[in-house]
């Protein structure tokens, strides 16, 4: 007698991403995608050439497990000069399958079961079932709209004594906040009271805008042995699907990563990581010109939200707009969602999945603007069409 098919509790505890159904959704309806947050234009041609070279050169099997030298040394150069993070490339970094892997990875390396995390709210949707997944138990704090700010004694409420870690994910995803660096200091205390770490997630940490400055938590006092940061690829070199990531880490904390990555994955692309170490070489001129070119992007897309009826959150960082539709509908954000886009509409993110309790991102959808101009165009078209004008 069979026992039928069973599945864990921990897999039972958390549903398929969101963010990646809008976009089968969109797909299906032939709408115009602005949920998931990968780019619709052509990375660099530079980077692109690289990688053709790496693997018309035979780059083609397993790279050292923590990442071929040639990108760690690019990592840390690039690391020490704009976070003013000292890296050793030898023993602080670990080269991963996109950040999101270097997340779970830390997570899986310094949390055990009963371990308490922190987390802002809205959060990027993997950080809850990464927790389930490393068997702690999350304790959210609210970032509070319109500017996101957060509130010191809800934060200082959140740590305990199971306190193990923090995740600081700045520029934010959803919300396009960029951490202040008095709001930096104030979590740094705070893990240096509780004896705890601080995970970041800096991925967005070159798409920032109205001269905001980008703080990395691992500079500030006491820090630096207790961070473990989190960057990539994807978004600043335009290669989502390239998956390359890092984790920056003091040798005992980047040893036990290194010991889950290996067998999570074993390793990240290795001609891929050919390229990405040029990548990381580029001249001054690139991050300026990809800023300067998001600006324009996200004032695009947030003129012809306004127009249409959207309360527009207008981000400091990274390529998302959360919006407010409770001026717009009464329907609840998953149904307005799947409305908009049906029929060749627009996708968006419900901002039921950006939060714990999904009635408190009822009356919230993200919209992303990592698109060509002529994306954007049409997307404002068919929200006219949809909306009207307001």
């Amino acid at each position: 007698m069979t026992r039928g098919i069973h599945v864990s509790a921990k897999a039972a505890r958390f549903q398929e991403s969101v963010i990646r159904e809008m976009s089968r959704v969109c797909a299906r309806e032939q709408g115009v995608n602005l949920a998931q947050g990968f780019p619709d234009f052509a990375a660099p041609l530079p980077m692109k050439e690289a990688a053709c070279r790496a693997i018309g050169a035979d780059i083609n099997q397993y790279a050292v497990t923590w990442g071929a030298p040639r990108l760690r040394a690019a990592i840390a150069a690039r690391t020490s000069a704009y976070n003013r993070i000292p890296v050793d490339p030898d023993r602080d970094v670990t080269v991963c399958c996109g950040a999101t892997e270097a997340m779970i990875a830390a997570l899986l390396a310094v949390l055990d079961p009963g371990d308490e995390v922190v987390i802002f709210e809205p959060f990027y949707e993997n950080y809850g079932p990464d927790c389930i997944l490393s068997g702690a138990t999350p304790r959210m704090v609210r970032l509070h709209a319109p500017d996101w700010s957060l509130d010191e004694r809800a934060l200082r409420a959140a740590f305990g004594p199971r306190t193990r870690a923090i995740v600081v994910n700045t520029p934010h995803n959803p919300t396009g906040k960029v951490f202040t660096r008095a709001e930096l200091e104030l979590i740094a205390r705070l893990c240096i009271e509780h004896d705890c770490l601080a995970i970041t997630d800096e991925i967005y940490e070159y798409i920032l805008y109205d001269g905001t400055e980008h703080v990395s938590l691992a500079t500030l006092p006491g820090m630096a042995e207790r961070t473990i940061t989190i960057s990539g690829l994807s978004k600043t070199w335009s290669a989502t699907g390239w998956r390359i990531g890092w984790c920056i880490a003091p040798p005992p904390l980047a040893g036990a990563i290194r010991k889950v990555h290996d067998f999570l994955t074993v390793g990240a692309p290795a001609p891929l990581q050919e390229a990405a170490a040029d990548a990381l070489a580029f001249p001054q001129s690139y991050f300026d010109d990809l800023a300067r070119d998001y600006r324009e992007r996200r004032d695009l897309l947030a003129a012809a939200l306004r127009e249409t009826g959207f309360g527009v959150h207008l981000p400091r960082g990274a390529y998302y707009i959360m919006t407010d539709i409770s001026g717009l509908t009464r329907k609840d954000d998953v149904s307005f969602a799947m409305e908009l886009v049906s029929q060749g509409g627009v996708a968006c993110v419900p901002g039921s999945s950006f939060f714990l309790d999904p009635a408190d991102g009822r009356a919230i959808v993200r919209f992303c603007f990592a698109k060509k101009r002529a994306t954007l165009e049409r997307a404002a078209i068919v929200l006219r069409e949809r909306l009207g004008a307001r």
